[in-house]
């Protein structure tokens, strides 16, 4: 397959899925790998929570490696890029040399992996970049590629919108303020099925729980806020 190798970061969610498929569009990137963070104590996705099983099952289906970064789940700013910037390194002896992402508003974000990028000699792309998010999700819906809600912040959302599934009529049931993509933390999502998945994951939801977080002071302040999680487990 011809193409600009690439390493995509792949949280198991709607943005990745929808980043991969633009990838493929055109033929000009090739995605060889999927990267994600892992919680070494819990064997989950940072954040998502995902069972690092599912992830694996979703890797799996697409037939691309899946390459984890395990880390404690609230890592320092420090342990954080010294994870990234050596798996980077490795991934650059491979012959990739550029990362995609799935973020569309996040400036700061943005700047932030492309700074961390460019020290490793690295490209940046962002296929979902400044792209209307109620449009993103007639998107997914129309290219068929199915995502279920499995973590909300109870600040914008209740623990009823888990197990949802991310289409039209989610988009009209969604509060005022609420990004469609849940671009500013509202919602989290989990991947079954895509049209480049050679099967769909079958999944069974396990217990809803809830957590509270108060991460580490940085340069933006400190933050708290409650999640509600809905376990998913890989019915093999």
């Amino acid at each position: 397959m011809g193409g600009i190798k690439t390493v995509l970061n792949w949280s198991s969610g709607k943005d990745a899925a929808l980043a991969y498929h633009l990838l493929q569009q055109g033929g000009q990137y090739d995605v060889q790998t999927l990267l994600t963070t892992v919680n070494n104590e819990h064997e989950r996705i940072v954040m998502h929570g995902v069972r690092e099983e599912l992830l694996n099952a979703q890797a799996a289906a697409m037939g691309i490696p899946s390459r984890k970064i395990y880390l404690h789940a609230a890592p320092d700013d420090s342990t954080y890029k010294n994870a990234m910037r050596d798996n980077l390194i490795e991934l650059k002896e491979q012959g990739i040399s550029t990362a995609a992402f799935g973020d569309i508003f996040l400036e700061d974000l943005k700047a932030y992996r492309e700074e961390q990028l460019r020290a490793v000699g690295f490209e940046a792309v962002f296929p979902l970049w400044k792209r209307d998010t109620r449009e993103l999700i007639t998107v997914l819906e129309e290219t068929g590629i199915q995502a279920m809600v499995i973590c909300v912040n109870e600040k914008f959302l209740g623990k009823e919108f888990l197990g949802r599934t991310v289409d039209r009529q989610f988009l009209q049931d969604l509060p005022d303020g609420v990004d469609a993509c849940g671009e500013h933390g509202e919602f989290h999502t989990f991947v079954c099925n895509a049209p480049y998945f050679s099967k769909p994951i079958a999944v069974q939801q396990g217990e809803i729980v809830y957590k509270n977080y108060t991460p580490a002071t940085n340069d933006k302040g400190v933050w708290h806020t409650g999640f509600w999680f809905m376990d998913l487990f890989h019915a093999k």
